[in-house]
């Protein structure tokens, strides 16, 4: 009880192993007792989807942390340092030079020129995986068809980027990840440092021009007092994200429907329902489960006052499972409409690829439905532990060819 008599909120460890693998039962738990729960230390977590959309757009939440925030347990390495750089973690004002930038290259208008692209690659992945009967949904799916086309919207050579960032792709996930531990930390500083010296090799032979690619354009409004670092370190977050979030809702859909072949047969009949089932899979295991911020100022949740300097988890997974808001919400269903996820943040801060991600479901579903008439899991789906990204290190198909 708190002095006052008032019950303190219920309490939640987001590196629990047990919520790390399935955060989704401690997430009802939390939800049920109120609209806030006791996160870490001078942390909170915002529970229920009126108040996490709410607060996705509020501009007394800020991005920006202090250098000694008990929330961000990392020594001070080369994670830090990236992670305080790049664009989500600072507020829009700070460096809207850049944002612009990012907003122009993954802009819906942009992810729909390139769906007709999506779908050949696609289709060229799943001929190969119907030729042998088995396909990784992950190794020969998800990241390929993601990281290419993030490298071709960027810039970056896509063969060799692809290539090279597969077997540092769960290295590079942990790097952005506040929450880890001391012994996985000098991985991740490794598989970092890595892409950051590689995207500055490929910023060497560019050169400024506001008329050119993204890497052009953001080395044209780089700030001068921070130099080239500051182009390096956003490309390297944008090179992540813009596969990870694509790729990890791609694997849990191909997981949802070979585990319910309702959902599958319902899709092959009808696969224009391949752009809600992509929203779908985005609610039902939301790829980013959380994301930070700052209290500026008194915020009144629920009877209870988050106080300035507070950090604020605002439980993306969590809200996406709210049963105010979502019918039978762990039950997948690819026709949901309407469908108001928080899956991609929100505001100013929402996820920048969200466009592109939204085009990539809906081609590489649509696909799945048209080219294979078989789609069974060959083995139990293995998965990147994080309590961070809702992600998997290998699902194994079976699939047969339509």
């Amino acid at each position: 009880m708190t002095p006052a008599g008032r019950v303190l909120p219920a309490r939640m460890d987001p590196l629990s192993p047990d919520v790390v693998a399935d955060p989704y039962p401690t997430y009802a738990r939390v939800r049920a007792a109120g609209p806030l729960c006791r996160f870490g230390p001078a942390s909170w977590g915002v529970t229920r989807h009126r108040d996490v959309a709410a607060l996705l757009r509020d501009r007394r939440l800020s991005n920006t942390f202090p250098e000694d925030d008990p929330q961000f347990r990392m020594a001070p390495d080369l994670s830090r340092d990236v992670f305080r750089r790049i664009i989500p973690t600072r507020d829009p004002d700070d460096h809207s030079r850049l944002h612009q930038q990012m907003v122009r290259a993954f802009s819906p208008g942009v992810a729909r020129r390139s769906a007709q692209r999506i779908g050949a690659m696609v289709d060229e992945l799943l001929a190969l995986g119907c030729d042998t009967g088995r396909l990784d949904a992950v190794a020969d799916l998800a990241f390929p068809v993601a990281a290419s086309v993030v490298c071709e919207l960027i810039g970056l050579p896509v063969a060799r980027t692809r290539a090279e960032v597969w077997p540092r792709a769960a290295a590079l996930g942990r790097a952005f990840t506040p929450f880890l531990p001391a012994a996985d930390r000098p991985a991740a500083d490794a598989a970092l440092s890595w892409l950051r010296g590689y995207v500055r090799d490929v910023l060497a032979e560019r050169r400024a021009d506001p008329d050119g690619d993204l890497l052009d354009r953001m080395l044209a409004v780089a700030d001068p007092a921070e130099g080239v670092e500051e182009v390096v370190d956003n490309i390297v977050f944008l090179c992540f994200t813009g596969y990870e979030t694509t790729m990890n809702m791609v694997c849990t859909g191909t997981v949802a429907l070979a585990r319910q072949p309702d959902e599958w047969r319902r899709l092959r009949a009808d696969p224009s329902l391949a752009g809600t089932a992509a929203e779908e899979f985005v609610r039902f295991d939301a790829p980013i489960q959380y994301t930070a911020r700052l209290a500026l100022e008194p915020i009144a949740v629920g009877d209870r006052v988050i106080r300035p300097g507070r950090s604020v988890f605002l439980l993306l997974g969590c809200a996406n499972h709210d049963e105010e808001v979502f019918a039978d919400p762990g039950r997948v269903d690819i026709g949901r409409r309407p469908n108001p996820h928080v899956g991609f943040g929100g505001g100013v801060r929402g996820c920048l690829g969200a466009a592109l991600a939204r085009i990539e479901g809906a081609v590489i579903f649509d696909r799945l439905a048209r080219r294979l008439a078989g789609l069974e899991l060959a083995a139990p789906p293995e998965r990147e532990p994080s309590a961070l990204f809702r992600s998997y290190a290998s699902i194994p198909l079976a699939v047969t060819p339509a």
